[in-house]
């Protein structure tokens, strides 16, 4: 069952299931959708109250979540237009040629193309290539410091994902999205501490927030970047 209660000037959602349990449990997801669990019985305006008082905890969850979200808008694959490379703005130079390239040059991007309609798949792959190299390189050193913890990840791999920047496995592998590669170097340092911080602490509770903070003590400034860059 989805509804919803009023909080100041917020609307928080809910999707409520009832279960053979004892008490009443509320639980953010990543992808923010707020999950409540109550005992059978339970009157809906007890629910909405308990959702009432734990509103703040609620928003502050979300809002953690929300630099986890893609939300780089969609882009023209024609001259001129701007792309993101590791923070900066470069624009499109789009030529025709035989050997299909894409190159930084300066403030462009010169991509190379037999025909125009090749421009998006081939700066993707070229994105995609750099994300596979440079995620590795920056990931190293972060990996290295976490030995002190006792744990370091099976793997680090890239998936495309509409809602999370990264992830970690049970099983301890890193996911990131390749999109990342768009945002400066700490942004992504940022979202591999995070996640290398999961191996230590699998939810996020105050250790793991105490973790996060004492690994890279300006994360919430990179975490902010995260969020206005790529919105």
């Amino acid at each position: 069952m989805k509804t919803a209660i009023q909080f100041g000037s917020r609307t928080i959602d809910f999707r409520l299931e009832y279960s053979d349990r004892r008490t009443l449990g509320i639980t953010v997801t990543p992808e923010m959708e707020v999950l409540v669990k109550a005992p059978l019985d339970t009157p809906m305006e007890i629910v909405k109250e308990k959702i009432r008082k734990k509103a703040p905890w609620i928003l502050k969850q979300q809002s953690f979540f929300l630099s986890f979200q893609p939300k780089t808008p969609q882009r023209k694959y024609v001259s001129g237009e701007t792309h993101l490379y590791l923070g900066r703005q470069y624009r499109l130079k789009i030529q025709i040629g035989i050997v299909e390239s894409v190159k930084l040059k300066g403030k462009f991007i010169e991509v190379t193309v037999n025909e125009k309609s090749r421009v998006k798949r081939i700066l993707n792959d070229w994105y995609l290539e750099l994300a596979r190299i440079k995620f590795h390189l920056i990931a190293a050193p972060l990996i290295n410091k976490f030995t002190k913890y006792k744990v370091e990840p099976t793997s680090i791999v890239l998936r495309n994902m509409p809602t999370r920047w990264g992830s970690c496995t049970p099983k301890g592998k890193i996911i990131l999205n390749p999109e990342l590669i768009k945002a400066p170097k700490g942004c992504i340092e940022y979202v591999i501490i995070h996640e290398l911080c999961h191996l230590v602490h699998h939810n996020h509770t105050q250790r793991f927030i105490d973790l996060q903070t004492m690994e890279m003590k300006d994360w919430e400034k990179w975490k902010m970047k995260l969020e206005t860059l790529l919105a």
